[in-house]
């Protein structure tokens, strides 16, 4: 039973992909909530986890910081925004990736994951760029997505012959021919946030999944609950959801990607480099407890 349950997992993930790729607009958001927002959110919920504890009032604090600059510039100024987060969103995508990469292959990845659904989908993700920004996205600029997405999948299929790696292909066929958001909501969960959350749950000690989100679920449940309210008060200003959701994404991403490096260097677990693995699944003893 065990052994299949990973299998289950990824059929209901596709299933649910499909489904909402055959939807109307507003259930494909919903789609990218969940995936992005929800289970996606699980590897940037254990930040504070890998912070000592006498770190933890500056890291919050710095946390907070820029969170609350995220959601501003949002707020005042979406049409610079918006492709600073793009930036830094592949920049992030190719730096957590796995260190035995070429960093060819890994700046594939980082910019394929944010631009391969422009390639057949130019119009869609014209229109989510622009509802994010409040501008239409001029064409010398969609051009420039098209040619970056198409030279990123030649690279990430090379690598996938060269490797004998059947995911690769899968999920950029994924990205190529689902909607965007449900595209990159696929290509972030499995070739980014799911394999980051496995490294965190690991480094921390936890043998489940379950002992994981023992530690982190205050913390993810808060991040929902704020991305909720801010939601809420973005979608009065841009009523599609685009841009609450684009903010939403860069509040919780960019603290996660600018602070938790400088805290989290050599703040992992007491023990071992990895972390000794609790296999009755209890809860880690972080390092300052």
């Amino acid at each position: 039973m065990r052994r299949s349950a990973p299998a289950i997992g990824w059929g209901l993930l596709a299933a649910a992909a499909l489904a909402a790729a055959a939807s109307p607009t507003l259930i494909q958001l919903g789609f990218a909530i969940v995936a992005i927002g929800v289970i996606g959110m699980a590897h940037g919920a254990s930040d504070l986890a890998v912070v000592a504890r006498s770190r933890r009032a500056s890291f919050l604090a710095l946390y907070a910081i820029v969170s609350l600059t995220c959601l501003l510039w949002w707020s005042v100024a979406p049409t610079v925004a918006l492709p600073l987060f793009l930036l830094a969103s592949a920049v992030h995508f190719a730096a957590e990736d796995s260190s035995d990469i070429h960093w060819t292959y890994r700046c594939a990845l980082g910019v394929g994951l944010i631009t391969i659904p422009a390639v057949f989908h130019a119009q869609g993700y014209r229109a989510l760029l622009s509802y994010a920004a409040g501008i239409s996205i001029p064409a010398p600029m969609m051009l420039a997505l098209i040619i970056m997405g198409s030279s990123a999948s030649i690279l990430l299929l090379i690598r996938a012959a060269r490797h004998r790696d059947m995911t690769l292909p899968i999920m950029i066929a994924a990205l190529l021919l689902l909607p965007p958001l449900i595209g990159f909501s696929l290509g972030f969960l499995v070739l980014h946030a799911l394999p980051q959350t496995d490294t965190r749950r690991r480094l921390m000690g936890c043998a489940t999944y379950g002992a994981y989100l023992k530690v982190t679920g205050p913390i993810l449940l808060a991040a929902i609950l704020m991305a909720g309210l801010v939601a809420v008060i973005f979608v009065r200003v841009e009523p599609s959801g685009v841009r609450a959701l684009f903010a939403c994404i860069t509040a919780l991403a960019m603290p996660h990607l600018l602070v938790t490096p400088m805290f989290s260097r050599d703040s992992y677990l007491d023990g071992a480099e990895v972390g000794t693995i609790n296999r009755r699944g209890a809860t880690p003893r972080l390092i300052g407890q």
